[in-house]
């Protein structure tokens, strides 16, 4: 359904999503890492579960990212469905922000998580 729901979505909604400081720290994260558990976007972005959650229901549920659960926590990915053009801007904003504060700050903060990843990270 949201794969669906995004192929409808236009340019204006999808660089709408991205305007939010919190949603593109979020997806330059899931571009770097590939897959993250919630607690490692809190951790890495210095943000409480809520915030970190609500922001990731609207990427999802634009079809921009998608979440598997595993037991009890949800861990997300950039949608692999998403239109090339979508996937290169994301691509290209990553590598160019890499150096970039807050950006590459959070990498650098994931990267010191300890117990990451690991079911216990998420309790």
């Amino acid at each position: 359904m949201a794969y669906i729901q995004f192929m409808n979505i236009q340019a204006k909604e999808f660089f709408r999503l991205l305007s939010d400081d919190t949603r593109l720290r979020c997806l330059l994260l899931m571009q770097a890492e590939g897959e993250l558990c919630v607690c490692e976007m809190m951790h890495a972005l210095d943000m409480i579960q809520p915030k970190i959650s609500r922001h990731l229901a609207l990427l999802r549920d634009a079809g921009v990212v998608i979440g598997r659960r595993q037991g009890q926590w949800i861990y997300y990915r950039l949608n692999p469905q998403l239109p090339e053009w979508a996937q290169q801007v994301v691509a290209c904003t990553a590598e160019a922000m890499a150096s970039v504060s807050p950006y590459g700050e959070d990498r650098l903060s994931l990267d010191k998580m300890a117990n990451r990843p690991s079911a216990s990270c998420c309790a």
